[in-house]
């Protein structure tokens, strides 16, 4: 759809919408603007100075880091990419847009709704040529995928757009390697959006003096939103644990009732580590669209448990965990591999010996609920019995959003399910040092 069309389909159903103007800036209603003379409705349509909301537009002083936190639907998507647009009328580049994924950032960064190329005028609109964004005057952005940190190595640019942020996988390595691209021009500034949750990354820009924070509930932007979503979602989940974080981009530190909470995580005393397992909790079929492959290291330390490396690949075809589940047997001196078997009995110890059949393989099966084999673990990091070395958030984000359905975040716990074995196997199934109390 061209520029002009848009606006025939903007000026045609303008006299249905509410007056969306809350901004103190105008008081005109859309069906006014729409019948002004044809002419000046696409650049009415355009005019982002007239209809952006207070806290879409950046914040005033001298910051490093804009974030903007915010509930679904609560415009956040459309001003980073208007912020992206202002940058580049100031000839400000190169840019990154940096997403979870390639495909998530051309999806909602740039061919969105909300994304870049829908929000420019025909005569400004960047053109798309690979990973790469080059706009009419010379500025160009690149697309970076977050879940590829080294990808960062070696650009560098004079801004940034960050999306969603709260679920990338290696939110502080990729943020981290940003950093160091950011070195042009005299002020190079970036801008995060996303729905909050309580990652390390977040808590660290919140406390960061070079961050200005906004935060936006979705009500805030109702009138941009379809009645049908107001009702049947806004309503439904307004007041709920899950309404204050997805919706009023509230930050919430951890879930009401779960099994794990942040405070329970701690580093590791001195002591030497005795008894080490590698946990694995292998996926029903090793597809793109599959399950991750669990696999995470656990050593025994006096009466309680350290856990000393996440190793947990996506996708994951069965030669490949098996690999990487051998080389952490080695890598960490290893006594034995803990496999769940239920799914693949025979099959799963046959795999790891494909990659060596001298790797001591344990099998364990899993005969009650997710939610009820994880209790007694949690009680032992309720007692400050299993501590964790730096660097396990992903493991630590999985754990905390552990529901009693029996998932986390909608997803297989495999990061949980892996931890639970084997910190079961080492301090609750005789392998270990009794605990007293248990």
């Amino acid at each position: 759809m061209s520029s002009r069309q848009r606006a025939r389909t903007w000026r045609t159903s303008a006299t249905s919408w509410p007056n969306v103007l809350t901004s103190s800036r105008s008081a005109e209603s859309l069906a006014e603007v729409a019948a002004k003379l044809d002419g000046e409705v696409e650049a009415q349509y355009y005019d982002w100075d007239k209809w952006a909301l207070p806290k879409q537009r950046p914040p005033q002083g001298d910051w490093t880091t804009w974030l903007l936190m915010g509930g679904r639907g609560a415009g956040k998507t459309r001003a980073g990419a208007e912020w992206v647009r202002g940058l580049v009328r100031q000839r400000i580049g190169p840019i990154a847009l940096v997403g979870e994924t390639i495909a998530e950032a051309l999806a909602i960064m740039v061919r969105g709704q909300s994304g870049l190329l829908n929000v420019h005028p025909e005569l400004e609109r960047p053109t798309l040529r690979g990973h790469q964004l080059i706009w009419p005057n010379g500025v160009e952005a690149t697309l970076l995928s977050a879940s590829d940190p080294d990808r960062f190595r070696g650009p560098q640019f004079a801004a940034a757009w960050c999306d969603e942020i709260g679920k990338w996988p290696s939110a502080e390595d990729a943020w981290d390697m940003l950093q160091f691209g950011l070195r042009l021009g005299n002020r190079p500034q970036q801008m995060a959006t996303t729905t909050p949750r309580p990652t390390r990354l977040l808590k660290r820009l919140l406390a960061d003096p070079q961050t200005m924070v906004t935060r936006m509930a979705t009500i805030e932007n109702q009138a941009q939103l379809a009645p049908q979503f107001l009702d049947a979602v806004v309503a439904r989940y307004r007041g709920t644990v899950l309404g204050r974080q997805e919706l009023d981009g509230e930050l919430i530190e951890d879930l009401p009732g779960a099994l794990w909470q942040r405070a329970m995580f701690h580093a590791p005393t001195t002591g030497a580590v005795e008894r080490v397992l590698v946990a694995v909790d292998p996926p029903v079929t090793g597809h793109a669209w599959s399950d991750a492959c669990g696999i995470v290291v656990v050593g025994r330390q006096g009466e309680g448990a350290l856990v000393l490396e996440d190793c947990t690949l996506k996708p994951a075809a069965p030669l490949i965990w098996a690999r990487r589940a051998v080389a952490a047997f080695y890598a960490h001196k290893a006594d034995a591999i803990v496999v769940e078997v239920n799914q693949g009995g025979d099959l799963v110890r046959n795999v790891i010996a494909q990659i060596d059949a001298d790797v001591p393989v344990r099998p364990v099966w899993a005969n009650r609920a997710k939610w009820l084999r994880a209790e007694p673990v949690a009680a032992l990091y309720g007692r400050g019995l299993v501590a964790h070395v730096a660097g396990l958030t992903a493991l630590e984000d999985e754990m905390c959003s552990f529901g009693v359905d029996g998932k986390s975040e909608g997803h297989s716990p495999d990061r949980v399910d892996a931890l639970v074995w084997a910190v079961t196997e080492l301090l609750l199934n005789g392998t270990g040092p009794r605990v007293r109390g248990l």
